[in-house]
Formats: C-alpha cells, structure tokens, sequence
C-alpha cells in the first residue's frame, strides 16, 4: 500500500473522532509551544547579558575585593574584604609606569553607596558612585548634555553631580537637571551632566545612579575610602593576558594575600554568564519537554483505545489480504499525524507566545530556528516512539479472533 493511502486511512480514522482527535494533540501542542517559549526567553535573556556586559568594554580589567583581610584569620564571602582603598590607586600608577604603561589606556576607580537623593520637591533613592575623570571613557558612558567633572574639581574635592538618564527623569521630568540644585544624604550638589542612555546590563541598572567626584564621595558622603571597584582599560585585547598577569604580580606583592582581592577580565565574566545561562535554557527546554512526554503517553492511550475499538476493523480487512505490514502503518500513521499535527500547531503557538511575551514582560525573546526544529524533530520521534506498540498490538491481530469481535 503506497504511503498516500496510509495517510488518507490515517486522516479517515481521526477523522472519524475529531474532539477526540484534537484533545489527544493537545499533549503534544502545549509540549511544543513550552519549549520554544522557554528556549525562546532563556536565548533572549543570555543576548541581552552579552550584549550588556561587552557594552561596558571587552578590554577591562576588575579588581575588586576578595574574601579577607590581612589581619583576618576567617574567610567571608566574596566581596566581603575591606582592602581595596584609594591608596592603592598609586601603587598601580607607579608600578605600571615604572614597568611601561603601554599595557593600559585608563584606570578607573568606583566607590558606591545606596543613597536617598532630593531635589526640591522630590525624593529618591539610588546609587551615588564616586569616580574620576577617566571613569565615563573606561566605562564606555557619554554625555547627553552639560559636562563632566576635572582633575581640578577631584582635588578641590568640588560638590558636583552628574546624573544617569534615569535619575535625571525621575527627579526633574522634562525638565533640564543641568545646574540645578540636589541633595544627597543632605549634602547639596550641583548637577553638571546628564549621561546617555545606557539601559540594562544584566540585572543591573546603568541608567539609575549619580556620579560624583571620588574624593567628594569618600569625604562627604562615605566616610571611608574603600572601593568596590578598580576598572582598568588594556589597550587592546590582544595584550589582556600579558596585562592581567602584569597587574596580578602587582597586586600580589601589594596585598601579600591572594584572597585579599579578585582579578578578572570581562572575557572571563562573560563566559561564565553565557555558560550559566545556557544551562538554565537548557533545564527550562528540559522542563518543558516533560510535557510532549506526556501528551505522547495520551498518544499512546487513544491509539489503544482506537485499536479495541476498530478490532472487527481491522479483521475485515486481514481477511480481505491485508498484511501485518500495511495494518501496523496504518495506526502508525495515525500516530504520526496526530503527533506532527500537534507540533506544528505548537509551534505557531509557540513563535505567537514568545512575542506576547517579549511584548507585555519587556523581555527579549529570541526563536531560534534550532529549537523550532528540535521541537518538530521532538514531536515526531514522541509519535513514532509512542504509536509503535499500539500500531504493533493491531497488526497481531488474528482475523478470525477480530471478526468475532463485538
């Protein structure tokens, strides 16, 4: 029997129960859409962290605090060490120019506290960093209008302020912040800049903070002089192995304790974010796949409620010479279409979620062809694997024994 025959038996069978039909598919309908939702968010989400971390510069070198002073016996968490200070700023300045500075393009430090922000009529509360001069170029930010602070401004310890898009809004509207008065931790500054919009890079905010000049911060506003951060920029990824290992001789002989502080490159962070969550897609696509395993076990179920239910079927036609062959195609047709029925709904449904999805959540959601196809490729293995006994249980079938049947 040709393969065209098979699949208008097939459709004539389901046919024949088309509630039944369609209720079986939706196993493999709701397996399918889950899939390529999940795969869809999980490639989304990792695009946007790529994106977001390579934003902030593929050339920076971090140095931030490790998991223990040098008096500390115990070890915290990581960050939990208070031993990255201002005063190592020129420690590296020396040291790298007395080495050759031809390594490094600029060094950045950042200090930061949450810190309530007001201006006349309004209150808020956000992130107040202290930086220098260079920190805009290292970390890749621009001015959408005013000015950045000086060396000048550094060392006079100047009360001035430059806001992120964010803050700027939410403190002044419309309204032009430059100039401008505000307050924080009731100390006025005067606002000079607004940076550029700069969005999101991972779960962090780049466009909600207030910079001010690092030594300002530290005297007026910390109370300290400890930073979470030190950015520094290699001239061109090329030479980051030869400047990390350059740093890291610094800083170890600096602070006689490795664990006192952690080096890292943006290669090495971004790797390791672009791994953890391409495991989470695949735990979310893994997840959602229990269902097509589930709609191909109520697959398997209806075909064998259709198989008792069409035994004398199946009888007429073995005694009409119809081989154990053509029977076990005919009900595995029948699985096949149902399967592939489902899954190409499912994907329609899916390509259709993941853009309302991406539209009311404000979350990217990226369809890869791959996972269209792993999801069709999915749903039909789960018809073929699922239809197999049913189908081989009819073509068992004594004609005698199924004629008799009532």
């Amino acid at each position: 029997m040709k393969i065209r025959d098979n699949l208008q038996l097939a459709l004539e069978g389901l046919a024949a129960n088309p509630l039944r039909s369609i209720l079986t598919t939706l196993g493999v309908i709701i397996g399918v859409t889950a899939v390529i939702v999940m795969t869809a968010l999980g490639e989304g989400a990792s695009q946007q962290v790529t994106a977001g971390i390579e934003g902030l510069g593929s050339n920076l070198l971090i140095i931030t605090p490790g998991r223990t002073g040098r008096r500390s016996r115990e070890l915290g968490a990581a960050g939990s060490a208070t031993t990255v200070t201002s005063d190592l700023l020129p420690v590296l300045e020396r040291e790298l120019a007395a080495e050759g500075g031809e390594l490094l393009r600029g060094i950045a430090p950042e200090a930061r506290q949450v810190l309530p922000v007001r201006n006349a009529g309004l209150s808020i509360t956000t992130n107040v960093m202290g930086v220098t001069p260079a920190y805009p170029g290292v970390r890749g930010y621009a001015l959408s209008e005013g000015a950045f602070f000086n060396e000048d401004d550094l060392e006079r310890r100047n009360r001035l302020a430059v806001l992120g898009k964010t803050t700027a809004e939410e403190l002044f509207g419309e309204e032009s912040p430059v100039g401008q008065v505000i307050r924080i931790a009731n100390n006025r500054f005067t606002v000079i800049g607004v940076l550029a919009e700069r969005g999101y890079s991972g779960f962090s905010h780049l466009d909600d903070l207030v910079l001010v000049p690092l030594t300002t911060a530290q005297r007026r506003l910390f109370g300290h002089n400890r930073l979470q951060s030190i950015y520094l920029e290699v001239v061109d990824s090329r030479f980051m192995d030869a400047a990390y290992e350059r740093i890291d001789r610094i800083l170890r002989g600096y602070f006689q304790e490795e664990t006192a502080y952690s080096l890292s490159n943006q290669v090495q962070i971004l790797e390791t974010i672009q791994s953890t969550t391409r495991t989470f897609t695949l735990l979310l696509a893994g997840i959602a796949g229990v269902s097509l395993l589930v709609g191909g076990i109520g697959i398997m179920n209806i075909m064998l409620v259709s198989v008792t239910e069409r035994i004398r079927e199946i009888g007429i036609r073995k005694a009409l010479g119809a081989q154990r062959r053509e029977i076990l195609l005919q009900f595995l047709f029948e699985a096949i279409v149902l399967s592939l029925a489902g899954g190409g709904i499912g994907i329609l449904l899916g390509l259709a979620s993941s853009r309302l999805a991406a539209f009311f959540g404000d979350w990217p959601a990226v369809v890869s062809l791959d996972a269209i196809l792993l999801a069709f490729v999915f749903a039909l293995a789960v018809g073929l694997f699922f239809g197999v006994y049913p189908a081989y249980k009819a073509s068992l079938l004594p004609p005698a024994e199924a004629l008799r049947h009532e």
